[in-house]
């Protein structure tokens, strides 16, 4: 599972990085060293050809989504903060996944992630469980393979209100490995560069070849550090929380 991560970049090298044309200026997103559930992420949606048939990788666009899918047949938004993740091995399966796995693909650009390791205070000897920063050797930002989905809140009678429209990501996951699998058992699911465009192209639309699109964050070169319990609050946020200490 991953239930926290870590966005820093601004939106102008994401658009860079990403080959991106188009992004909201007026909607740029803070810096989030602590992303937690149901908070405003930024994600690469669908490539598509250059209206101008000119030469070039396909445009695309980065705009905020929030965390947590909620699907387009649910009666509340608040089933979003369970959907956080959609498990790769059963992704083309699950109802509120399967119609996103081939219509609907983004990039979640993230730093690194944080997962929990079970273990014991030294202090007092009880239980409690250890987080982690796991992030890419080289400190290269990682696209996390995504899906988004549209929900329409049924209680506003306009289409054209902006608040009628609630656009929500999820993160795919697999077994974990590398570094990441001394932590936790499960790992998120990353891109490499010459797989962004089939991902983000909306003709592709075959579950077995898009899944296998899919490989380690950092192709497993990923570094695990114990950091400080207060990354467990969520109104905790700051460069500080990726300090690594001492166990």
């Amino acid at each position: 599972m991953c239930g926290r991560y870590v966005s820093t970049r601004r939106p102008q090298d994401l658009a860079q990085l990403f080959h991106v044309d188009e992004w909201p200026n007026a909607e740029a997103l803070a810096p989030n060293w602590n992303v937690a559930p149901t908070d405003d992420v930024w994600a690469i949606l669908e490539r598509t050809p250059r209206e101008d048939g000119g030469a070039g990788a396909p445009s695309g666009e980065l705009r905020p989504l929030r965390w947590g899918l909620v699907p387009s047949w649910a009666k509340e938004p608040e089933i979003g903060a369970r959907m956080i993740n959609a498990r790769v091995e059963t992704v083309h399966e699950k109802p509120a996944f399967r119609r996103a796995l081939v219509k609907r693909r983004c990039l979640l650009p993230a730093d690194g992630f944080y997962e929990w390791m079970p273990g014991k205070d030294p202090a007092t000897g009880k239980a409690r469980k250890q987080p982690y920063s796991i992030h890419p050797e080289d400190d290269q930002v990682m696209a996390l393979a995504g899906l988004y989905e549209y929900w329409r809140d049924p209680v506003i009678t306009q289409d054209d209100d902006p608040a009628a429209w609630l656009m929500t990501c999820t993160i795919i996951t697999t077994e974990a490995t590398d570094a990441a699998g001394h932590v936790h058992p499960r790992m998120s699911l990353a891109l490499t560069e010459d797989h962004y465009e089939a991902w983000l192209d909306p003709t592709h639309q075959d579950p077995n070849h898009l899944r296998a699109l899919l490989g380690q964050p950092a192709d497993g070169h990923l570094e695990a550090r114990p950091v400080s319990t207060a990354v467990n609050n969520v109104r905790n946020n700051g460069p500080q929380l990726l300090d690594p200490i001492s166990l």
